[in-house]
């Protein structure tokens, strides 16, 4: 806590209560699956079955977003943001994803880590790390993990592994 009276950041501080956590053997090699998610392409490919997305800003460099609407089948429309703050090449991303406002309430970190085995395929763990408990309860409540599943199947295709 600053003397500006500031409170701390939860997304600091990372709780197993609040995490939600997915893993995926892509079978493609560790470059071709990092590459997938620093592209401008990502829009391609990310989201649920049946979802697509609308690209508006794109810089996959730490203090770079990508500004994006989020469609669903029904034609809904859900403007996002994903700030990139870490980026290690076929390693690790660690970005905020949450709506495309400032200092959004709801925002949640992701760290993404890749795991290149001796088969040519890749581990890609995905860890939310979400502000509250109440809010992890409420994405794996709509189906978060079930969702978040078939956006990494939508990768798997994209990247011909599936």
């Amino acid at each position: 806590m600053t003397a500006s009276n500031t409170r701390p950041d939860p997304l600091d501080h990372w709780a197993l209560e609040r995490e939600v956590v997915l893993t995926r053997v892509i079978a493609a090699p560790i470059e071709r699956v990092y590459a997938a998610f620093t592209s401008p392409s990502i829009g391609e490919w990310f989201g649920p079955h049946g979802y697509t997305c609308t690209t508006h800003e794109f810089d996959a460099s730490v203090g770079g977003r990508w500004r994006y609407d989020m469609h669903g089948p029904a034609g809904e429309r859900w403007p996002s943001r994903i700030e990139f703050l870490e980026l290690v090449p076929n390693e690790r991303i660690v970005y905020d994803h949450g709506d495309d406002v400032d200092d959004d309430p709801g925002r949640f970190r992701v760290t993404l880590t890749f795991d290149s085995q001796s088969d040519g395929k890749t581990v890609l763990s995905l860890r939310q790390l979400h502000p509250t408990t109440e809010q992890r309860a409420t994405v794996i409540g709509f189906g978060a993990v079930e969702l978040g599943g078939q956006t990494l199947d939508k990768l798997a295709a994209h990247l011909g592994a599936s």
